[in-house]
């Protein structure tokens, strides 16, 4: 019995919980980024080689 006391009062899982998904919704938001100014490079490489030409 103690030991399922012990573990209902542990934290620590829980605390690994969030981290994770904090470093979840960072990696979100940074492949979204990315996408989005690669999307914005590429166009504006596309019009620079187009103008070259």
């Amino acid at each position: 019995m103690s030991i399922i006391k012990r573990f209902a009062k542990d934290q620590s899982g829980a605390t690994a919980i969030e981290y994770g998904l904090i470093a979840v919704g960072i990696a979100i938001t940074i492949i979204a980024v990315v996408r989005g100014v690669g999307g914005s490079l590429n166009t504006a490489f596309t019009n620079v080689n187009s103008n070259l030409q």
